[in-house]
């Protein structure tokens, strides 16, 4: 029987690097962080970009790590305008300087996506670990706004600050951004290690939830908040990424290409590297990519389930974080017979009086 094509990724999120000033406790990069000598170099990105063109990609995430790190971020993003593709910077905003953005915006920048910890200076700079952070992403985002760059600040919430969310959308407004994304920490890695300091209360989603709702309507064409409730919390699952190697692909420092940014966790999936194979043949013969995309791999309840090309299963890092098998069903869906144990977890690490952070710092891996 002939296997279907998948149909092109409609997004590359290009993890540039792993290094990055900030030590967020809920980074979304491995535990083991690549270095610099790890890296792929300029010719490389650039053949990964002109390789993601010809497969039917239509935007570039640039990201890292913090990928002004990069000094050849400039190079890579004037090559993803001639190649046609429509790029994003998704950014700390701590490395920059007026000269260097306003270079990336004659180079072809269309958008930068800005990351805030918190609202209030004190508690943004313990949560990133990184004194004056603050005051650098605010000349960022007035250094966007005089490059003529479209903005979105991204506000990753969670029990140490969702409580100032109405000032997180305050700070988005004076910067005039036209986007606010409301990111609750998914927990896996970095965040999984911090869960009891992280995971918020019922109360605290709650609350969350009617300001979103209260911001929306009086802020109508001026401002698009994105949000969506937290994992732990909900009773159906998401559509992790559009689906498993459906709509996305990530190419990681190193150039492994993954479904997703924490597919790496999942054990016994072996993924190919762009310095080995095509963009186009890891995408549509990757046994990796192929080994959860679609819907015959679910097993039950999700196989007869009405949702399951709607939700494509849920997250397969989070049904192994929370289960042990990343072949379950996700926990998340009131269906699963694990259900009812993410219920009391939640309850459990959002009772907890942790406030301390074990900061993202480079570690080895176990086997080395």
């Amino acid at each position: 029987m002939s296997r279907t094509v998948p149909e092109p990724p409609l997004a590359l999120l290009a993890e540039l690097t792993h290094r990055c000033p900030l030590q967020c406790p809920y980074c979304s990069n491995p535990l083991a962080l690549l270095s610099s000598r790890d890296e792929l170099s300029t010719s490389d990105w650039k053949r990964v970009i002109d390789e993601a063109a010809a497969l039917g990609v239509l935007q570039i995430h640039f990201s890292g790590g913090e990928p002004m790190v990069r000094r050849d971020l400039e190079d890579l993003v004037g090559h993803a305008r001639a190649a046609g593709l429509y790029s994003n910077l998704i950014t700390s905003g701590v490395l920059s300087s007026p000269g260097r953005l306003a270079a990336l915006a004659r180079g072809g920048l269309d958008h930068v996506q800005l990351s805030f910890q918190d609202a209030e200076t004190g508690s943004a700079e313990r949560i990133g670990h990184l004194h004056g952070a603050q005051a650098k992403k605010l000349a960022f985002a007035r250094d966007a706004r005089e490059a003529g760059l479209p903005l979105t600040v991204n506000a990753v919430v969670h029990r140490q600050n969702l409580d100032r969310l109405e000032a997180i959308i305050d700070l988005a407004l004076s910067l005039e951004a036209g986007r606010l994304e409301i990111a609750h920490v998914q927990y896996y890695g970095w965040a999984l290690i911090n869960r009891e300091a992280l995971m918020p209360t019922r109360a605290q989603i709650e609350a969350a939830a009617a300001t979103v709702e209260r911001a929306r309507a009086r802020l109508k064409g001026r401002l698009v908040i994105d949000h969506v409730t937290p994992d732990y919390f909900a009773q159906r699952p998401k559509a992790c990424m559009g689906g498993w190697a459906r709509r996305f692909l990530n190419v990681a420092p190193d150039g492994q290409v993954l479904p997703c940014h924490a597919a790496q966790t999942i054990p016994g999936l072996i993924f190919d590297n762009v310095m080995d194979r095509t963009l186009a043949e890891i995408w549509r013969a990757s046994a990796a990519f192929e080994a959860f995309r679609g819907t015959a791999w679910m097993p039950e309840p999700c196989r007869s389930c009405d949702q399951r090309e709607i939700d494509w299963g849920g997250c397969r890092c989070q049904a192994l974080a929370l289960t042990g098998r990343a072949d379950n069903t996700d926990p998340v869906c009131i269906l699963s017979p694990d259900h009812e144990a993410v219920v009391q977890l939640a309850e459990t690490a959002s009772a907890s009086r942790s406030e301390s952070f074990s900061y993202r710092r480079y570690l080895r891996p176990a086997n080395s």
